[in-house]
């Protein structure tokens, strides 16, 4: 039996979706720069001014007669509102915007590109946009409109599109008892994410999402659709699994589902006064903690929102989310040791694995921000002291969230038959976040975010998570030296003029 759910221009059930959607088909309430969110319209301003339309804008109508989809240039009416990302503080200023209906359109718009002397920037859910930098000559390719996702109980397999988000795969597996290895947002893309990791509140027991792809359909940059997986075009496989968005443009993934009828999976909130004591607990907590136990310790800041529940709203904590793959009785003795410390408000219960998306209270919707993370090897007292300095209850800070999520267990081991990323050799995942509506406010959260990353950078990891890294890097910041050479010979053979614009490119 098959589950399918999506289509061209479907929404479901959850604002995700149809805030997702809206940006591109909806009618939208303004068309000019000046209507943009202040730190995005300050930086088109500035821009607009010596943007030169004229070199690209003739050549689009050609490409328009053949798409399935729809083409916005610069200086359309829909320009505005089509290029944001999900980070509404990115001012992304792309030649044109393709909004892709299938295979056909990333193929005509490859081979436009490559005619035309411009690069393709594909972009689903648009999460992690920073990287990309100037897009001048660049076609950005929105899959969002390719967002058909369906479940083969027969073969536990998922098929998701490349616009397909988590919330979409989530709204599938619902009531089937299979959970996906999804990330800590619905609103996430489900192809960026999983492409350079993919880090789920399952992943401590069933590793890192890449490693659970069986097969990739993807246009390469000779603009060709192929099929990779373990026996086809192997070689690709393998680069494509950990190498980003680089080699190719994802049409759809297949990947495993597990059976998983529910797990117990919440928070625990702690006062921010105590956060030196909740931290050093946590720390001592993970040295060996069972591999079923995914989890993250956060000092959060949060905003008087209305949406938010009375007893969150304007409040300031330190919290302990995250998920138990195991029965009620044996996930409450391995959480015993945190409710000894005696949370304010414990959240912990049973779960379906689909609903694990609630948990981490990421924004549902796109939002101005800035962020950045690190991850570490270890986790000593002096790491915890800086942390403290700079976010603990004592602090003057931007960031609405300091993150320290738990890596190890199956994260830490290489997968059989793994790709170009298969383990993060990390003991944790630090990240900072704070809310940028305006270009000082963005100013301001970078500038504590990068506090953030230097005060933890004498026990980071050789290697970072691409996802995790909102700021432009080499590729040595994230393949090791003998992963590095083969990704980019892969590269030389499926894209030899270099027409993909990844976020975080290999050279």
């Amino acid at each position: 039996m098959s589950y399918t759910q999506g289509s061209p221009n479907a929404t479901i059930p959850g604002a995700h979706r149809e805030q997702t959607l809206a940006r591109a088909d909806a009618p939208f309430p303004f068309s000019h720069s000046e209507n943009l969110p202040a730190a995005a319209a300050a930086a088109a301003a500035a821009a607009a001014a010596d943007y030169d339309v004229s070199a690209v804008h003739p050549y689009f109508a050609a490409l328009g007669d053949v798409l399935s989809g729809e083409l916005v240039a610069a200086g359309d009416a829909d320009y505005d509102r089509s290029r944001l990302a999900w980070n509404l503080s990115i001012d992304q200023r792309p030649a044109a915007v393709v909004f892709a209906a299938g295979a056909a359109d990333v193929v005509a718009v490859l081979r436009f590109a490559a005619a035309n002397g411009l690069r393709v920037a594909p972009q689903g859910g648009g999460h992690n946009a920073g990287p990309l930098g100037d897009l001048e000559r660049t076609i950005l390719l929105r899959t969002i409109r390719m967002n058909q996702v369906s479940f083969d109980r027969s073969t536990a397999t998922v098929r998701a599109e490349a616009g397909a988000l988590w919330g979409d795969v989530n709204a599938v597996l619902a009531g089937t008892g299979y959970a996906a290895l999804a990330g800590s947002s619905p609103d996430v893309g489900v192809v960026g994410y999983t492409l350079s990791g993919g880090y789920s509140w399952l992943s401590r027991s069933l590793g890192l999402a890449v490693s659970s792809v069986t097969a990739i359909e993807v246009v390469t940059g000779d603009g060709v659709l192929r099929r990779a997986d373990a026996t086809e075009n192997a070689e690709l496989f393998w680069a494509l699994r950990g190498g980003g968005g680089n080699h190719g443009i994802v049409i759809a993934l297949e990947f495993k589902a597990y059976p998983m009828p529910d797990v117990y999976a919440g928070a625990m909130l702690f006062p921010l006064a105590r956060a030196a004591e909740v931290l050093a607990g946590y720390e001592r907590w993970t040295r060996d903690l069972d591999e079923r136990v995914t989890s993250c310790v956060r000092l959060l800041r949060l905003p008087p929102l209305p949406e938010l529940p009375d007893f969150l709203r304007g409040q300031s904590f330190v919290a302990v989310d995250g998920a138990v793959a195991a029965d009620s009785e044996t996930a409450q003795k391995l959480l015993s040791p945190l409710e000894i410390l005696d949370p304010v408000v414990n959240l912990f219960a049973p779960m379906a694995p689909t609903e694990l998306g609630t948990i981490h209270m990421d924004p549902p919707t796109p939002t101005p921000a800035a962020g950045g993370g690190v991850m570490i090897d270890d986790l000593p007292v002096e790491a915890l002291e800086r942390i403290l300095e700079l976010a603990g209850p004592e602090a003057q800070t931007s960031l609405l969230a300091v993150d320290i999520r738990h890596l190890g267990g199956a994260i830490g081991r290489p997968a059989v038959g793994g790709g170009a990323v298969d383990r993060f050799t990390g003991r944790f995942l630090a990240f900072g976040v704070g809310i940028a509506p305006t270009p000082e406010a963005h100013a301001q959260v970078s500038a504590d975010v990068q506090r953030l990353v230097a005060a933890l950078r004498p026990w980071a990891s050789a290697r970072q998570y691409a996802n995790f890294v909102e700021d432009s890097a080499p590729a040595s910041t994230f393949h090791t030296p003998d992963v590095l050479p083969r990704l980019l010979a892969v590269q030389e053979q499926f894209d030899p003029a270099g027409l993909i614009k990844a976020n975080h490119p290999l050279s």
